[in-house]
């Protein structure tokens, strides 16, 4: 089955993801704030997504949350969590966010595909928000991502790749994807 076609492991549709998801990402402000480098705080992401403040996990959903939504990548490549007055770089070890649940609406090229991740951005896959995939280790895995907002990206996680390689099929002689008008390749012809 795929996405979004009643398979309880996909909700079916947009409004669903939303629901899931809870209280809207807020705006981004923080594109807008520069102030002064004030220094490193020890606070990292690992590669599963999850947020670590001194050595200790970040349990409470709202915590994690709230520093997501002041999380940005600088133009060096560096994350930093920045307010107006304070910006301080962190370690993210892999990807910031991860890609947790997707819908799929329509199929063929009128398909739109859209994710949740962790802390609760919802995402359309499209020529803003695009896929690619990166080598995950010596014997040429792959991880994809996708483009959230501000430079700061989400790993698909293992389960969404495999229902994302279902959902591919063939356009011009390459495998893909499909969403909002736009192909994503997959890369070596893997997929449908």
């Amino acid at each position: 089955m795929t996405a979004g076609s009643g398979d309880e492991r996909f909700p079916s549709s947009l409004s669903d993801l939303i629901e899931r998801a809870g209280k809207q990402a807020p705006d981004r402000a923080v594109e807008g704030w520069n102030p002064d480098h004030s220094g490193t705080i020890d606070m990292r992401i690992d590669p599963a997504g999850n947020w670590f403040y001194n050595g200790s996990p970040i349990a409470r959903e709202a915590l994690v949350r709230l520093f997501a939504s002041i999380l940005r990548r600088d133009p060096d490549g560096r994350f930093v969590l920045v307010t107006p007055v304070e910006k301080l770089a962190m370690t993210v070890e892999d990807a910031p966010f991860a890609a947790v649940e997707m819908a799929a609406e329509g199929s063929g090229a009128n398909q739109v595909l859209n994710f949740r991740t962790n802390v609760g951005d919802i995402v359309t896959l499209d020529a803003e928000h695009r896929l690619w995939f990166d080598v995950e280790n010596e014997h040429g895995g792959l991880k994809p991502y996708i483009s959230v907002r501000g430079g700061l990206e989400a790993l698909v996680t293992r389960a969404l790749t495999f229902d994302l390689i279902e959902l591919a099929m063939a356009h011009d002689g390459a495998d893909g994807l499909w969403s909002s008008g736009v192909f994503f390749p997959l890369p070596n012809g893997e997929g449908a």
